[in-house]
């Protein structure tokens, strides 16, 4: 996915930059395009908050869209909203910083911007989705409960979005087995919603998070519960549904999961349960059907996970992994010039950069470009060298 032009550029912003993401991610309108074509016209969003109304409107924003940012400069006070944020432990990343989570920049569009309340750790890139009806019934709760112990007894973290009915199930179920949760919410970060769940919400923190590409301060909104469900998708290897209604939200997560390349697993139910039509229907489409928390596992190979995570911490172990780095930097290289320039047969590359990207060493961003990673850990030797 190239969506973002220098993403393989990464860094870790400054405060200073970041208020700037902030302001724009204020004003309703400015999403990812948007975003997107104010990085490539300015070359940072400093100098496009700063912009006067002609060169705002040079850089393709409308007339009402120009109108709104200068008004927004006139309304909000950026180390007012910078302040807030951090008293409230809020941390921020974009598209631009090396934290922002891989498997989510991958998708079509990725947020620019996440709030987040807790950790986002390099080990929750091995996660499965979890969601379903609010309106869960005896057998819904078992199954999600199973699976969810079953996914962070070995090492998956759990993500869902903090509903009533199988998703705060699946949370609960991830931290009594002392697993590894996240929440993606439909409001901003300090508006947990709903609010009996604000408890819940304060220990994901402390074994998980608590993420939003809505502004802090957004209310709870019927409007933004569809669009955030792409994000609990896109950071997930896959999408396990286990009760849904025709008309559930959960079988739009798994419709973003299907246009992100992810795998949707459905639990059968009962054809007379209003809660397994939609799941049912799932498996006539094509949908794997999840008959135990095995198959999960065993489809994705998600049975060695405690090897990849070791894998993400080694060295590199001999002269093919050194000369794949030598080639390599922050600016995005295709696997064919990677071949050209260490010399070596496509074959041997390939396996290379697929275990080098487990490590942790490189990283893929998009249509078979790779980047090193090398600065996040410092240079490189060869193990034993």
């Amino acid at each position: 996915m190239d969506f973002f032009i220098n993403k393989g550029a990464t860094h870790s912003l400054t405060m200073t930059d970041k208020k700037y993401w902030i302001g724009f991610n204020l004003i309703k309108g400015i999403g990812a395009v948007r975003m997107q074509n104010l990085v490539a016209y300015f070359g940072d969003l400093e100098s496009a908050w700063n912009a006067d109304a002609n060169e705002l409107a040079q850089s393709g924003l409308g007339a009402k869209l120009v109108e709104k940012v200068v008004g927004a400069r006139k309304d909000i006070n950026l180390n007012q909203v910078w302040a807030k944020i951090e008293a409230q432990g809020i941390k921020i990343v974009t598209w631009a910083d090396e934290e922002y989570p891989n498997r989510l920049r991958e998708i079509d569009q990725p947020p620019p911007i996440l709030y987040i309340r807790g950790e986002y750790l390099q080990d929750d890139l091995f996660a499965v989705a979890i969601v379903g009806t609010r309106k869960v019934t005896a057998y819904g709760r078992q199954v999600t409960e199973e699976i969810a112990s079953f996914l962070a007894s070995n090492g998956i973290t759990v993500i869902s979005g903090l509903a009533r009915g199988v998703d705060a199930i699946a949370h609960q179920t991830a931290l009594q087995v002392g697993g590894r949760t996240i929440a993606v919410l439909g409001s901003g970060v300090d508006k947990i919603y709903p609010p009996e769940h604000r408890g819940l919400a304060e220990q994901m923190m402390e074994r998980g998070a608590v993420i939003s590409d809505y502004a802090v301060g957004t209310p709870p909104d019927a409007s933004n519960f569809p669009p955030r469900n792409r994000i609990i998708s896109g950071l997930s290897l896959a999408v396990v549904v286990i009760e849904a209604a025709e008309t559930s939200g959960a079988l739009i997560t798994a419709e973003f999961a299907a246009e992100q390349g992810r795998e949707i697993f459905a639990v059968p139910g009962s054809i007379l349960a209003p809660q397994s039509k939609g799941t049912n229907r799932l498996i006539q489409k094509g949908a794997l059907p999840l008959l135990s928390p095995d198959d999960l596992m065993q489809a994705l190979d998600l049975t060695r996970v405690g090897e990849h995570k070791s894998a993400r911490k080694i060295l590199p172990a001999d002269e093919t992994e050194a000369k794949v780095l030598s080639v390599l930097s922050s600016e995005p290289l295709h696997v064919d010039e990677i071949r050209n320039q260490a010399g070596l047969p496509i074959e041997k590359i390939s396996a290379t950069l697929a275990l080098m990207e487990l490590k942790g060493m490189v990283r893929q961003v998009g249509g078979m470009n790779y980047v090193s990673v090398r600065e996040e850990v410092g240079e490189y030797k060869v193990s034993g060298k």
